[in-house]
């Protein structure tokens, strides 16, 4: 099964060695599961030539904001709105959860609570789940056709489903606790409050649920197999 991977911004050049770009991030979180991926680089205007490219779509995190003025967010949100009509499935991580939910009716804003970064732990209701989160920005008005799966006290929009078709979330099952430490560094200091990067870095060596969500968004995916 083929998978596209949107991806809408680059890991940390200071990282990019050692842990790769976001793209490759998700080959690897869902290696093992039966796809086959193709990266996109939607950030740097490289869309794919039409829905047909892969039976699943894949929307990565970025450091942009889902409301900021770039030329690729348009046709992306547009892809967005097509992959939805066509009945495929999409995920959608961090900025993709955002832009998926701002493309399809919903509201994407700065936060006025701040930050959530390292880890935190997520109520689906009938389980919880830790992840890494990394965002100042969140879903702030639903789409109608938006369900709340997930959320904390601090994000009450953090994972969506919509319909069968689509699933999203605000953390990053993709984030291991090196490219945490690595974000703490290069693009936390200076941005984040002191005190929530000391606490996400006393939580970097406490085990994630990644693995476990990562089964949830290939679930979704494969219903897009022929």
């Amino acid at each position: 099964m083929r998978i596209g991977i949107l991806q809408a911004g680059h890991s940390p050049d200071e990282l990019r060695e050692t842990v790769g770009d976001y793209g490759e991030m998700f080959t690897r979180l869902l290696g093992g599961h039966g796809f086959d991926f193709e990266i996109f680089s939607v950030v740097d205007g490289i869309f794919p030539p039409d829905l047909d490219a892969a039976d699943g779509w894949l929307i990565t995190g970025s450091k942009y904001g889902a409301y900021e003025d770039h030329d690729w967010i348009p046709p992306l949100e547009q892809l967005v709105r097509d992959i939805r009509d066509k009945g495929q499935p999409l995920v959608g991580v961090c900025f993709g959860h955002q832009i998926i939910a701002q493309a399809l009716g919903g509201k994407v804003e700065k936060f006025d609570g701040g930050w959530s970064v390292g880890r935190q732990e997520y109520d689906f209701g009938d389980e919880k789940m830790a992840l890494n989160a990394w965002h100042q920005d969140q879903v702030t008005v639903l789409p109608e056709e938006a369900e709340v799966i997930a959320s904390t006290d601090f994000c009450a929009n953090a994972a969506l489903v919509y319909g069968d078709q689509i699933l999203t979330i605000q953390p990053h099952p993709e984030f291991t606790s090196e490219l945490v430490a690595g974000l703490i560094e290069h693009r936390g200091r200076g941005n984040v409050p002191d005190a929530l990067l000391s606490t996400a870095t006393e939580n970097l060596n406490t085990a994630t649920d990644n693995a476990r969500f990562a089964h949830r968004m290939a679930e979704t995916l494969k219903k897009g197999a022929k």
